[in-house]
């Protein structure tokens, strides 16, 4: 089982919706976190994309000198960079770092975000260009030559001098609950990523994902993604989930769901609809509550308990077929000790990791 966690490059909180507490996302911040992260033997952590995040390139490179083990979930944006920019600066990180390297395919949801990185094109439009931009990929990481002409990119005679570490390419994650993002998931992706939905909801989407997989003879892992709320008592469990919303007012959740409104995308959608723009029956699932979603985008949702409870919400995920979770709480730094400490020896599947330090040798040339 692969834990992961999360680097906070949007600035880390103690409340939501509010300034109060707010703790800015600078280099020492993000060292802190990445290093608690390491030393507390998470696989890896994913770092957020978008306008109000650092980038996510810039900021996972600097952390590579200040951490040994820890694994960069990197965002990819096909329709924001060329395919052949896109691997030469992956193949980089990946032989720099070490063979630290994990990718995450993203769409984007955004039409206002996505205009203003230049992007204006429709849902469909944009899942296209993905499917275009892994096809090229995949041919770049074989180390041939690569000529691709396409609806939306064309290019002529591309070709990676260098390889990567990991072979034949540092993994892929994909996340999206549209039929078009389950296609491409089945036929390009390592790892299937679903946001933190009811497991009856998750069991179908994973079905749905490994079916096509199968049909195109490949296997694909599975991961979730979750923020988690563990105390040493369900009460006080809730009592912080709670606390967290304190500064969050009627105004502040109509502000923010009228704004999620315009996103296109499906999986936003599914989680706009776990809560309704309510505070009312936010406990979608047995200790799965989805306040978050009321304020924040992407996951909205996080298992709330005592830590044998979390534990065994997490196990029927992993029950169905998943063997990667991407966590995170609030305040990162802190809460990345509190789900180490109380949560993961709880896990059958989970091990400490090996302490010695991974070492790989970085490959000369493709032969």
């Amino acid at each position: 089982m692969d834990i992961l966690w999360f680097i906070p490059t949007h600035n880390d909180t103690r409340y939501l919706g509010t300034a109060v507490s707010k703790r800015h996302a600078t280099h020492a911040y993000l060292t802190q976190v990445a290093q608690a992260v390491d030393a507390l033997g998470y696989t890896g952590a994913l770092l957020p994309t978008g306008a109000a995040c650092e980038d996510s390139w810039v900021a996972a490179s600097s952390l590579i000198s200040v951490t040994k083990h820890l694994k960069f979930l990197i965002a990819v944006r096909p329709g924001s960079l060329s395919p052949t920019l896109a691997a030469r600066m992956a193949v980089s990180f990946d032989r720099l770092s070490g063979g630290r390297l994990l990718l995450n395919i993203i769409t984007g949801g955004d039409p206002v975000e996505l205009a203003g990185d230049g992007t204006f094109l429709n849902h469909d439009e944009r899942y296209e260009v993905t499917e275009e931009f892994l096809s090229i990929w995949r041919e770049l990481m074989t180390g041939e030559e690569t000529t691709f002409s396409g609806t939306h990119l064309e290019i002529k005679g591309g070709k990676l001098i260098n390889p990567p570490v990991q072979r034949p390419s540092p993994p892929l994650y994909f996340a999206g609950s549209s039929p078009a993002a389950h296609r491409i998931a089945a036929k390009y992706a390592d790892l299937y990523l679903t946001l933190g939905e009811p497991p009856a909801a998750v069991a179908e989407k994973i079905a749905d994902v490994r079916r096509q997989a199968a049909e195109q003879g490949r296997t694909i892992r599975i991961g979730v993604r979750l923020h988690i709320i563990v105390r040493d008592t369900d009460a006080e469990a809730w009592a912080a989930a709670d606390d967290l919303m304190k500064y969050v007012d009627s105004a502040a959740i109509a502000k923010r769901q009228s704004e999620l409104a315009r996103f296109d995308s499906v999986g936003q959608g599914r989680m706009r609809t776990l809560h309704h723009g309510s505070r009312e029956s936010l406990e979608i699932s047995p200790n799965l509550w989805a306040g978050i979603g009321l304020i924040n985008k992407g996951i909205g949702t996080a298992l709330v308990g005592d830590p044998d409870t979390v534990a065994e919400r997490l196990q029927e995920y992993a029950d169905l077929g998943a063997d990667t979770f991407i966590l995170s709480s609030y305040p990162h730094l802190e809460e990345a000790y509190r789900v180490a400490e109380l949560v993961l020896p709880r896990l059958p599947a989970w091990k400490p990791r090996n302490e010695q330090v991974f070492k790989p040798d970085v490959p000369t040339s493709w032969k």
